[in-house]
């Protein structure tokens, strides 16, 4: 097991690649702090299947967009293991809006959770990880959207542009204290935000369309990448985006 008795913290983790990366953790040996927001949809099937690996499992209610609240969430997890080793900022949200119509209330709403909130965890967490020694992984969901333009998101593709940059600088400052720092960028993945498309057939071909590999990708292909940046086999790997998306943006044209 690649994981075996590491502790890590993955927010957003009660649906969609969270909760595939928190199962795929698990069973590779960690005991996982599962992050949800709080009043939304909870996490005790994530928590439930964590723990069915034999590992233990910690459900921590949080909006990552507030100081207080991922304090809190990183200190809890604490307190239940012991430390930290791993964090995966993968708490997101986006709005279609058209550029001109966006209000600084949509701005800001997706700006404060994709790049505040992955600012406010990985800043919460390296702090953990510099106080107790010996390395870290910090890791973020980010998307093939820190690069490729999408029209109607504005504000998302700013987030993750900014993102993009956050995870560089912190590669950089926090490598001497053997922490490494990596995004993880998907394309078309099949999750709970994109049913309406899959349900589609429409929708769905259209989309599907212009990815090389003509489908949508799987969480569990997502979780499998974000295993290896957590293991000891990425321990010369830092400050890089890993683009999971079936040759999507190798065909950017068509998109």
């Amino acid at each position: 097991m690649r994981l075996k008795d590491k502790v890590a913290l993955i927010t957003g983790a009660n649906s969609g690649i969270g909760r595939a990366m928190a199962e795929r953790f698990a069973a590779e040996g960690a005991h996982v702090a599962v992050n949800y927001r709080p009043g939304g949809r909870a996490a005790d099937d994530t928590l439930a299947e964590v723990r069915s690996f034999g590992v233990e499992g910690l459900a921590v209610a949080a909006d990552v967009s507030k100081r207080d609240q991922v304090e809190k969430m990183v200190a809890d997890t604490v307190a239940k293991f012991g430390r930290l080793d791993i964090v995966v900022s993968n708490a997101g949200v986006e709005k279609k809006v058209p550029f001109v119509d966006i209000t600084d209330d949509d701005w800001n709403m997706v700006l404060g959770v994709n790049l505040f909130g992955s600012f406010l965890v990985s800043q919460a967490a390296a702090r953990q990880m510099i106080k107790q020694g010996g390395g870290g992984r910090i890791i973020f969901t980010s998307s093939i959207h820190e690069d490729v333009p999408f029209p109607g998101y504005a504000s998302y593709c700013a987030s993750k542009g900014g993102e993009r940059m956050l995870m560089r600088n912190l590669a950089v400052e926090l490598a001497e204290h053997g922490i490494l720092c990596n995004n993880i960028a998907p394309g078309a993945i099949a999750t709970p935000i994109n049913q309406g498309t899959l349900d589609d057939p429409e929708k769905k071909a259209a989309a599907v369309a212009p990815i090389p590999l003509g489908r949508f990708g799987t969480t569990v292909e997502i979780a499998a990448i974000a295993v290896y940046l957590a293991s000891d086999e990425s321990t010369y790997t830092t400050g890089s985006t890993f683009v999971i998306d079936g040759g999507l943006t190798q065909n950017v044209t068509k998109y």
